[in-house]
């Protein structure tokens, strides 16, 4: 993967528009904002779905449900430093989408979700 291959990422080294793309192209299609709410709102057969930390509406503060610590907003319009690091894009969703999998997602599971993260506006 050249992302990888590259180095170790900086922060704020992408975009959340980047991040779609880098998924899109991994998936081979693009990501749809309906799917992802749903994705997004879904437990999945599990306890938590990923609202389950960062709420329905993910414009707003979360706060983990287990720990309680609070969560910044998920969405890119609530919060310019969400999906701006690749390490930390990767490492989230892999400790996220384990904990509300038991597995990894796929590319195109990521893209709809921030492509529905993209089309939350204030």
């Amino acid at each position: 993967m050249a992302l990888v291959a590259s180095g170790p990422a900086r922060a704020a080294d992408t975009s959340p528009a980047q991040q779609l793309a880098r998924f899109e192209a991994a998936a081979g299609a693009p990501g749809v904002p309906e799917r992802g709410r749903q994705f997004f709102a879904d437990k999945h057969g599990g306890r938590w779905a990923c609202a389950s930390c960062h709420g329905e509406r993910p414009l707003v503060p979360g706060q983990h449900a287990s720990t309680g610590k609070a969560i910044e907003p998920l969405a890119p319009a609530a919060n310019a430093q969400a999906f701006t690091s690749t390490a930390k894009v990767d490492k989230w969703f892999r400790r996220n989408c384990g904990d509300v999998l038991q597995r990894e997602c796929s590319a195109a599971e990521k893209a709809d979700v921030l492509a529905y993260l993209l089309s939350l506006k204030p």
